[in-house]
Order: C-alpha cells, then structure tokens, then sequence
C-alpha cells in the first residue's frame, strides 16, 4: 500500500470538526474504517477529513483516509477489500461501472459499483482552471497551450477533453503534459510546466493555484451555447451547467458559469456488507449537522440533495435506510434495478470475452461491450 498512498487518520485532524458539539447517532460502525479519495489538499480528500473528525466525535470510529494519485489507485484498495469504501468521482464509479478507459484492460473489467450517497451541492463546479498570467478568456484560447494529463485518472482526462471539446478543441490541438496524479498536475501549474489542470473549484490545491504568483482563472461555460454543450456531453454525458458559489476566485463573488455533476461519491462494491452500508449511510446523514461547514462545498451531502436516479446503482444497505427515511421511490427502485441488470450485461460480456482470450483485447473489448449494451437495449456511453 505504502508505494501508492499516504495514510492519515482522520482521528489526528480533529480539530476540522472546530467546537461543534458531537450529534447523536444510533450508527452502529466499527472502530476503525477506511476510505480511499483523490490527493491530498483535493476537495474530497478534505471533505472525508472533515467527515472523519465527525465520526470521531460523536462514535469513537477512527476514519483512515488513503489518498490515491488517481481512479486506479483509489479503486483498487476497495476491489481487494482492503478499505471499506471509496470517496471518489466519476472515474471510480460510473467509468468502473462501464468497464472503460483503465477499467477496460485485461485485468479490470466493469466492477460491481454500489453508491451509498454522494455530494449534489451545486455550489461548486468541477471545471479545467488555467494559469491567470496567460491572459485566457475562452477554451478555444487554449489551442497550442499546455494541458495537463494524469495517467491513471481516466475521469480527470475525460474532463479535460470535454471542456476542450467545448471550446472546438481536441487533445491534438494541446501539448498534453503527463503527471502521475492530481496533486503534480496543480503543481506543475503553479510551477510553469503546464498551463491548465482540472479540479473542483473547491479544491485545496485550486486555492494553493489563486493565491500563487500565476494566478488562476476559470474560462466560462455558456448555457446558452448549443453547440459547445453537445460537443461536451457528447464526450462526458454526466456534465451539465452549473453556476458555481464556492472555489478559489469565486468565493464572495456573484458566482462562476461553469458545469459539474456529483463528486465526490461515496462508493462500496456489491460484496460490500448491507448492515455496514446501512449505518455508513445513517451515520452520514445524522452527523450531517457536524461536518457541515467543515470543508468548502461539503453542504452537498445533505439527505434532501440526493439524487436517487444517478448513473450508479445504490448498496442494499443504504437503500434500507433511505426506505425509512421515506425518501425512496418506485422511481427510484426501477431505475437501480435497471442499473443493476446493466451491470450483469456487462460483466456477462468480459466473462464471455476472457474465456475467448482474443489476441488484440482492447478492440475486441470495445466491440464486446458495445453488442451486450445494444442487446440489453441499455443506452451506449462511451
């Protein structure tokens, strides 16, 4: 583990639950748990501190927080078993899902995803920010610029190339500069080795990048342009406009026209135990009074702001709890069970595909994968 992450407990950051008076919870959690999220400084890295802090507070439970460099690093702890759950973005669960990107090599495949909850707060947007001293107004200005590629990081890179894609632009019209994570990216950028990077605008290291000599900037997405948005969604169908109050620059400001989706998402696997999942999801929610305000843009995590049809099927475990929170629907129901027949169609398909051991496996995975979607009659992403 050690190659590939720095472990924190939640338990030494405490103070980030500040004076807060600890809130009652019939949660019933071990005394140690385990989360993967993205770098540290990043926006859910701190939210799962702040969250931690919480969990300490008020149950005694000691919340490890293991940063991974990108979506690999931070799923595979929770493939192996060896974290109980991941914080993590789109890359971690809907590309995991699908089976894409790093998930479609041979020795990944789609993963059996369940979501427990996940931040829709809207107040922040998960954006490409570029250096301020290059006098940057729109994404077309980046043609020819440098732009930042995390190996690993499939849903960052996807970003990317969505908000280029916006602005007319491909990875062809940038020089991609390769960074082993999130983290060397910001820094590359406050650094003069890269000129533009992708975060929420929440981030840590975004705010590092405002307050540095270059400065940081945020090129606007226009709801109103048709065509860009296509061009966008087209690549990264789960973006949509969004204007953002919270981020680096935009704190204290009439807000910034960008777009996001739900990030970070708090993931477990199918095999993940229901009774776990159920007070993960209880202790989230009745602790939600306690780490609120803890961490910029954390208010997304709240009960009344999930979105019970997103693209990833909810755990058993957290279902339950919604169920007597009297917040899951019939809608709701349907649509994970369809999500869930998804999943089968897929991981069907890579069994399939494995036992035929083809010779180029990327090409034959793609064709795979497209044929089992088509026949299920399950809409085709990616």
């Amino acid at each position: 583990m050690r190659p590939f992450f720095q472990i924190v407990t939640a338990a030494g950051l405490a103070l980030c639950a500040g004076n807060a008076l600890a809130q009652e919870t019939t949660a019933e959690l071990p005394r140690q748990l385990s989360w993967t999220a993205y770098d540290t400084g990043s926006a859910g890295y701190n939210q799962s501190v702040a969250i931690g802090a919480a969990l300490q507070d008020a149950l005694g439970v000691n919340l490890r927080v293991l940063p991974g460099k990108n979506d690999v690093s931070r799923t595979e702890p929770l493939r192996q078993g060896r974290v109980q759950f991941s914080a993590t973005g789109v890359g971690g669960s809907f590309m995991a899902q699908e089976g894409v990107f790093d998930f479609g090599a041979e020795n990944w495949g789609p993963q059996p995803v369940r979501v427990l909850m996940a931040n829709n707060g809207g107040a922040i947007n998960l954006a490409v920010g570029v250096a301020g001293d290059l006098g940057i107004k729109e994404f077309s200005d980046l043609k020819g610029k440098r732009v930042a590629y995390i190996v690993g990081a499939p849903a960052l890179n996807v970003n990317t190339e969505a908000y280029l894609a916006y602005g007319g632009l491909s990875w062809d019209d940038v020089e991609r500069v390769d960074f082993g994570g999130f983290g060397a990216s910001w820094k590359g950028l406050m650094e003069g080795q890269v000129d533009a990077a992708f975060a929420s605008t929440n981030s840590g290291m975004a705010y590092e990048a405002a307050s540095s000599p270059r400065g940081l900037f945020w090129p606007p997405i226009d709801p109103a342009n048709e065509e860009g948005l296509a061009r966008m969604q087209a690549i990264a169908p789960f973006f949509s406009p969004n204007k953002a109050r919270v981020g680096a620059t935009i704190d204290d400001t009439d807000g910034y026209q960008g777009a996001g989706y739900a990030y970070p998402v708090l993931i477990g696997t199918s095999e993940t135990d229901a009774d776990l999942a159920y007070n993960m999801t209880k202790a989230m929610v009745e602790l939600y009074d306690v780490y609120n305000g803890k961490a910029p843009g954390i208010g997304g995590w709240a009960l009344e702001k999930q979105d019970m049809t997103w693209v990833a099927p909810y755990h058993e475990g957290a279902i339950r709890f919604y169920k007597e929170a009297g917040v899951w629907t019939d809608e709701a129901q349907a649509h994970n069970d369809n999500l869930i027949a998804r999943q089968e169609a897929l991981a069907a398909a890579w069994k399939e595909l494995k036992a035929e051991n083809p010779e180029n496996w990327e090409e034959a995975w793609a064709a795979k994968r497209r044929a089992a979607l088509e026949a299920g009659g399950f809409r085709l992403v990616f």
